[in-house]
């Protein structure tokens, strides 16, 4: 997960689909939970004491999504989230995707 960490967004013109054979692999670099839904999105829900830290989080993954220009979906259910990755620009998955996943991953 490090190296996705350590990986700066692609902009749209550099952005390509990630390959069906290669989203197992980045799935397995990231933490547990995240999910590929058949809309060629990845998602994955945060469960938290109350609805103040679930926000505090939020707040964290916003800060992440705003400093590397590619931001998630959030659905916020009292002290659940979930998150959900695609790119807009090719309607499908890109390494941004993961990326993030991975960046939101370590503040966790």
């Amino acid at each position: 997960m490090a190296d996705l960490i350590s990986q700066k967004i692609l902009s749209h013109d550099q952005m390509t689909a990630v390959a069906p054979d290669e989203i197992k692999g980045f799935l397995g670099a990231l933490k547990e939970g995240w999910e590929f839904l058949e809309t060629q999105k990845i998602t994955k829900e945060f469960k938290f004491d109350n609805f103040i830290k679930a926000m505090e989080f939020v707040n964290k993954v916003a800060q992440i999504a705003e400093k590397e220009g590619h931001h998630p979906d959030i659905a916020i259910h009292y002290n659940k989230l979930e998150i959900t990755l695609w790119s807009h620009y090719i309607n499908g998955l890109s390494l941004n995707d993961f990326i993030i996943a991975a960046k939101i991953d370590s503040i966790t």
